[in-house]
């Protein structure tokens, strides 16, 4: 008996052991930094819909989306400090929303940012509020995720809470499909487009032979090789006065500091790379588009 024991004891401390080593380890957790503004018309001033006296619905459905993404430990962006940041610096461009739009995304440095659309619907069979919601890549533009909420009839003035209730039946979701689309951002990289060219006094082009006998171009492609993420980048095309990388992936995180990673900073270090071939360069950086110019 004592020998059986000892045996099942031993299997017990072998499994027990396997399980410990098979087991996965798991990532930690990227979560990406959201800014939470109001839906406004291509006519329509952020801050003139925010703070209307009959939308007071509206704010309370940005506020409590805003503090849906603070509660489950999501770094949030509020929108209506970098709107007053804005106007302290000037560049508020009235009249122009899509500028401003623009400006409070790029100035507020969020990975993600979520479009909030509230009304209320009254009639003689009771009151609702619908809320909807959209969140899109600050970098790309592309919608990452959409959700909306829609509260039954109830026999009650109270805005506020009926809209409170709207957004408190889609958060958990809207919420999990975000972090899963941002996580699968983060595993492959963003894309920029690239696209170098030459001025025309430069002294070389794509088919110029540099010292080490490869072809302009072909040094070019070894280091967006070595530079892309994950190494994943695609030539459209290439003639002797230009190259168009239509799909080049960057890191979503800097992996020296854990912030952010620039598209300004993958055009930094792709002109400091040119500027060692003895190369005058100038750098433009538009949205997710890169363009140089060899001088």
């Amino acid at each position: 008996m004592k020998i059986f024991t000892t045996i099942i004891f031993s299997l017990c401390m072998t499994f027990a052991s396997f399980s410990q080593v098979e087991e996965p380890v798991k990532k930690p957790l990227v979560h990406p930094t959201i800014m939470v503004i109001p839906f406004a018309k291509e006519n329509e001033q952020l801050r003139t819909v925010y703070e209307q006296d009959d939308k007071l619905h509206l704010r309370v459905a940005v506020t409590k989306v805003k503090e849906a993404f603070e509660f489950h430990d999501i770094p949030t962006v509020d929108f209506r400090a970098k709107l007053k940041q804005l106007a302290n610096n000037k560049i508020m461009e009235i009249g122009n929303q899509s500028s401003i739009k623009q400006q409070v995304i790029e100035l507020s440095g969020a990975d993600i940012y979520v479009e909030v659309e509230s009304s209320i619907i009254q009639d003689e069979s009771g009151n609702s509020s619908t809320v909807t919601v959209t969140a899109y890549d600050a970098f790309s533009g592309q919608i990452l995720a959409t959700d909306v909420g829609t509260t039954t009839r109830f026999f009650t003035h109270n805005f506020e809470r009926l809209t409170e209730k709207a957004v408190n039946g889609f958060m958990k979701k809207f919420m999990y499909n975000i972090q899963d689309k941002f996580n699968q951002i983060v595993e492959e990289g963003r894309t920029v487009i690239v696209n170098i060219g030459f001025d025309e006094n430069a002294a070389l082009d794509m088919d110029s032979e540099m010292e080490n006998g490869k072809l302009f171009s072909d040094v070019l492609e070894n280091w967006f090789d070595e530079n892309a993420y994950n190494n994943y980048f695609h030539i459209q095309g290439v003639t002797a006065t230009k190259m168009i990388l239509d799909e080049v992936r960057i890191p979503v995180i800097n992996p020296k500091n854990g912030r952010s990673y620039r598209v300004t900073q993958f055009a930094a270090k792709l002109r400091a790379f040119l500027k060692k071939q003895n190369l005058e360069v100038t750098r433009d950086v538009v949205g997710s588009n890169i363009y140089i110019t060899i001088n």
